[in-house]
Parts: structure tokens; C-alpha cells; sequence
């Protein structure tokens, strides 16, 4: 069961529990599912009892008590333990959702993106004569290159939510764009319309000796208002720096593809009862966190994100090669299948940072 089906579920045992006269409510358009927070447990946690127990005139712990009658039992759903005021912590299945990595595979790099309604990867489309005023995202920064960097993958992340966004700073150097990819779309003042201002706290060092894929990441992986740290330690090969991490980890996807094609196999999304269930949950979280990285103008969202998958995969990526004279069963396909569909969420986040997602590391 994917995040999206699991909060359909929960929006499912509202409906039931009012139709039952037992929640007296208007059934909400949606439901928030995510990992469990401190004191949670299982795979997923919902507030919705919290959300719901004011309009119920219900204590929110009745509420859940209520909803929980009505998720216990539901076909993927294997618990249900209430924790804290009204916190709903479900426990799916043992199995991995092999339709979540069936999703991410057929979405490839582009999964968690949103389809604009007008071609959301023309640049320029911000100009066309037909475009309302409001309907631009207009991003403005002054002349510092930490700032440009971030207005650049925020347009990266909101284009890819199907936003027309236009970028303009107060001053721009083209050593920018040979060196880190940056652009924009305009150079002086702030447009008359109201802009959103990009203006983070300012690089302590120059970025540019580091590389482009290194700089981008020093810039972008702390939050806008926390200093970047602009030093060697962000090339170095080591478990200790976060980019080789989320790098390795996507490389060394790439290469269990290559060395199962050796093997005479390939993925093939099914169960994998010994999936991690961080691994599971960053995987469905995937769009989520693109959406509010987007709604915050917040790349590092983003960057995080991609540290926490990749650390979860990891450690689960050694078994999923056949060992010793074990033949290729369903099971290594499956596991294939989710050891790729990490990797593809690794190069896609990596590709909207603006950072290059290397086969071979």
C-alpha cells in the first residue's frame, strides 16, 4: 500500500464512521500520512483524529479509538496502536508495495513531478504574450552567488510542480553559469510585480574551487537561513560526507542492475517481506517532500531527503544479488526492483539540485 492509498484509506474509515452515526463530521479532502514521529511506531501516523475531534466535539483519543475499528483489518493494513493525545500509528504488511515501485520505475526520474498545464520545461514560457501576470512565480535575489544557486533549484522544483517561474537578480556573473549551471532570466532590479526574495545567508568562502556538482551541494543542503561550510570535506570519498553517500548509493543501484543483466535477470516488482521500512516510507514520501520543498521555496528539503533514502538503502542493497550457487529467484527480482526504484528517486532528486547523478562512482 503506497502514502497516497494509505491516506485514501483513512479518508475511507471517515466516510464509514460517519455513515455509522459515529463521527458526526465533514469528511476531509485529504489525509496526512507520514513516518512515525517520537513516541510513534508501525510505518505510517496520521493526525487526523486530532484534526477531526473539535468539529466531532469529541476528545481527539475517542476520535482514534473510533477510526481505529474501522482501519484494524483492512486489506494491507496489519495494526493499528494509538499513541499520545490521538496519534493513529498503522503497520502495513510485511511485504515491500510492489505497486509504489512499479509507480516509481514507470515515472522514472520524473516521479513525484507534477504535469504543468502549458509546457512546464519551456524556460521562457514566464514571457509568452498569453501568460496572466499572477500565474508566474517570480523569483528575485541580489547579486550573491549562494542566493542564485538556491532561486535555481527552487525554479528547478517548482517547474517541476507545473509552476511558470521567471528568475531575476540584482547582478549575475557568467563565470556563474559555466561553473555551476545557474541562469537567469533577467539582471537589475526587482520587477514591479511582487517577487519572492531569495536572499540566504551569504556563503562564508568561495564556493566555485569545489566544483559544480560539490558547490551546489555545500549551498544547497543547509536550510537558506543556516552557513553553508565551503571546504574539501564535501569531495571527499568517505561515509562521512552526505553527497558521497547519496551518490554511492544511487551508483551502486546502477551496478546491481548491470551485474544482474550478467546474471541473466532482471527487476520485477513483488514482495520483499525483508524491505527496509525507512527504505519504504522515504520511497513513497518521495512526492511529498517535492511538493513542500516547492510550497517553501526549500531545496534543502530536498537534499535531506535524499540522505535519509540513501541511507536507508544501503545497508539493504548487499543482499539483493543471488550469493554463493543461489539461483535468481522471484525474490532477487523483487528486491532488484526496489534496489532500482531507490536509485531512481536518488538521481531524481540529485538531477532537480542541479547535481549530476553518476552510473559509475
Amino acid at each position: 500500500m503506497t502514502p497516497a492509498e494509505l491516506s485514501s484509506t483513512v479518508l475511507h474509515a471517515v466516510r464509514r464512521a460517519v455513515d455509522a452515526g459515529e463521527l458526526d463530521v465533514t469528511v476531509p479532502a485529504r489525509a496526512v500520512v507520514a513516518p512515525p514521529g517520537p513516541g510513534g511506531c508501525g510505518d505510517y501516523a496520521t493526525n487526523i483524529a486530532l484534526q477531526l475531534a473539535r468539529p466531532a466535539g469529541q476528545p481527539p483519543y475517542r476520535v482514534a479509538e473510533v477510526l481505529r475499528s474501522y482501519l484494524v483489518g483492512v486489506d494491507g493494513v496489519a495494526d493499528v496502536v494509538l499513541t499520545g493525545p490521538g496519534f493513529l500509528n498503522i503497520s502495513l504488511g510485511g511485504a515491500a508495495p510492489a505497486a509504489l515501485v512499479e509507480e516509481i520505475l514507470s515515472a522514472g526520474t520524473r516521479y513525484g513531478h507534477a504535469d504543468a498545464p502549458d509546457a512546464p520545461d519551456a524556460p521562457d514560457a514566464p514571457d509568452a504574450p498569453d501568460a496572466p501576470d499572477n500565474s508566474v512565480v517570480r523569483l528575485h535575489c541580489p547579486h550573491d552567488l549562494r542566493a542564485v544557486v538556491i532561486a535555481d533549484a527552487v525554479a528547478r522544483v517548482l517547474r517541476c510542480q507545473g509552476a511558470l517561474v521567471r528568475v531575476t537578480a540584482e547582478g549575475f556573473d557568467r563565470e556563474w553559469t559555466a561553473a555551476l549551471g545557474v541562469r537567469v532570466d533577467g539582471v537589475g532590479p526587482a520587477p514591479a510585480s511582487p517577487p519572492v526574495t531569495v536572499r540566504p545567508v551569504p556563503a562564508p568562502a568561495d564556493p566555485l574551487p569545489l566544483g559544480r556538482d560539490a558547490a551546489r551541494w555545500a549551498l544547497l543542503h543547509p536550510a537558506a537561513h543556516d552557513r553553508p561550510r565551503i571546504g574539501d570535506e564535501h569531495l571527499a570519498q568517505r561515509e562521512g560526507n552526505p553527497l558521497f553517500r547519496v551518490r554511492y548509493a544511487h551508483a551502486r543501484s546502477r551496478a546491481l542492475t548491470r551485474n544482474a543483466a550478467d546474471l541473466g535477470f532482471a527487476a520485477a516488482p513483488g514482495p520483499v517481506p525483508d524491505a527496509p521500512q525507512e527504505l519504504l516510507a522515504g520511497l513513497g514520501d518521495h512526492p511529498r517532500v517535492l511538493a513542500a520543498a516547492a510550497a517553501h521555496r526549500a531545496p534543502d528539503r530536498i537534499a535531506r531527503h535524499l540522505v535519509a533514502v540513501a541511507d536507508a538503502a544501503l545497508p539493504f542493497l548487499p543482499a539483493v544479488l543471488p550469493r554463493g550457487g543461489e539461483k535468481p529467484s522471484a525474490a532477487h527480482r523483487a528486491r532488484l526492483a526496489l534496489a532500482e526504484a531507490a536509485g531512481t528517486v536518488l538521481a531524481g532528486g540529485l538531477t532537480l539540485l542541479g547535481i549530476d547523478a553518476p552510473d559509475h562512482l
